[in-house]
């Protein structure tokens, strides 16, 4: 009795902690952008600087992630998302103690760890969630949506109470903290757990050579892509729309938070299932359709077009959830995670580039528009044979 009494604290606990972590993993982002004018006018520097600080995330998240399985195996899972976190606080703390290079050193520091625990994370869940991966991925995915929201609506705040942007940004280094302890509490109480132990168990074959890796791959990749675009163009294209830069902002901000519910809600139920391959079809159709209302009237309804976009791109949280559900093991889920999240954001990284470029060439919207509901459309159909029931 003592022992399973200590097994559900642990897990309990370690719930919380991937909880507490996922909070964690978009704020040193998104805070970021919210004070860029600022950081700009202080440090003295170029839109050239801006533009490497606002792309390092997404390069480092296809880079660093790669690396993730390969840190789980030498120190074991429990030990790298410690890794991944204390990567994560060094850099938060580094990037606002001097100059420009110090702050992208900083941020690549601190992207790094945010890179490894995006991919391990859906481990934990994998191993010591079995029985409520869905749910366990819902509350992980609405975690790292309310951070980021977090991160761009209480970083002005901060830097107004604190003095500056340097100890706004520095403060979310103490919620980073936090969470490092839970973290190592956690997997110190929880005996026997893989989250706590040695490195997760694999099946050997390489993910490169399986059509279904790479569907996975692509379906994740695409979602980005659509997330990437909304986040950096859309609120343009509503003020090119006579929308006025302040509703372009909340507009978004209704976008993420569209996400929050949806991610709790959706994946517990479409885990339960053999299949989740509808669910993703339904949501991606919501993203379509604002997709379309954005590129054909986007001062006509944009309240409705950004909820839609909103459900479309909570897709998300099931990205995730397949990723845990088609691995047997935790060695595959990180490696395909691993896969998965690299290439994916090395894709998501370039398409919101050729948005802009198609911009420029045209001078106008709807040519890039139609690019991206090609993309849409091509994420149902990936979508839709990844939540097959089916292993890597």
């Amino acid at each position: 009795m003592k022992q399973t009494s200590r097994v559900l604290v642990g897990g309990g606990l370690l719930g919380f902690a991937v909880v507490l972590a996922a909070l964690n993993l978009r704020p040193a982002v998104t805070a970021a952008g919210s004070v860029l004018d600022e950081m700009r006018e202080t440090l003295g520097a170029t839109s050239t600087w801006a533009g490497a600080l606002t792309t390092m995330p997404g390069l480092c998240f296809a880079l660093a992630g790669s690396t993730a399985p390969w840190v789980a195996k030498k120190i074991g899972i429990g030990g790298a998302v410690a890794a991944a976190l204390a990567l994560l606080t060094a850099g938060l703390v580094i990037r606002v103690l001097d100059g420009q290079l110090v702050v992208l050193g900083g941020t690549l520091v601190a992207t790094a760890g945010i890179a490894l625990a995006n991919v391990l994370i859906p481990v934990v869940v994998k191993e010591s969630f079995t029985t409520r991966i869905g749910l366990i991925t819902g509350l992980y995915t609405g975690a790292l949506q309310a951070g980021g929201a977090l991160g761009s609506a209480v970083t002005p705040q901060l830097d107004g109470a604190f003095g500056g942007w340097r100890p706004g940004l520095a403060s979310w280094a103490v919620l980073s903290g936090v969470a490092l302890v839970v973290w190592l509490v956690s997997v110190r109480t929880r005996p026997g757990a893989p989250a706590g132990a040695g490195s997760p168990q694999s099946t050997g074959r390489s993910l490169l050579r399986s059509p279904l890796a790479w569907i996975v791959t692509l379906f994740f990749g695409l979602q980005a892509c659509l997330a990437y675009v909304v986040m950096g163009w859309l609120p343009e294209v509503f003020i090119d729309a006579g929308v006025s830069r302040g509703d372009a902002g909340l507009l978004l901000g209704l976008i993420s938070i569209i996400g929050l519910p949806v991610s709790l809600v959706v994946p517990p139920l479409a885990g339960r299932g053999g299949s989740q391959s509808w669910w993703i079809v339904g949501l991606a159709a919501f993203g379509f359709a604002g997709v379309v209302g954005v590129m054909v009237a986007p001062a006509a309804a944009p309240v409705l077009w950004a909820v839609l976009i909103g459900l479309g791109m909570s897709v998300f949280s099931l990205a995730l959830t397949t990723i845990a559900l088609r691995a047997r093991t935790g060695g595959d889920t990180a490696r395909l995670s691993g896969m998965a999240q690299g290439f994916g954001y090395l894709l998501a990284a370039l398409v919101p580039f050729l948005f802009g470029l198609l911009h420029d060439l045209t001078g106008a919207w709807t040519v890039p528009f139609l690019m991206l509901l090609v993309l849409v459309v091509v994420q149902m159909v990936f979508g839709f044979l990844a939540g097959r029931p089916r292993y890597v």
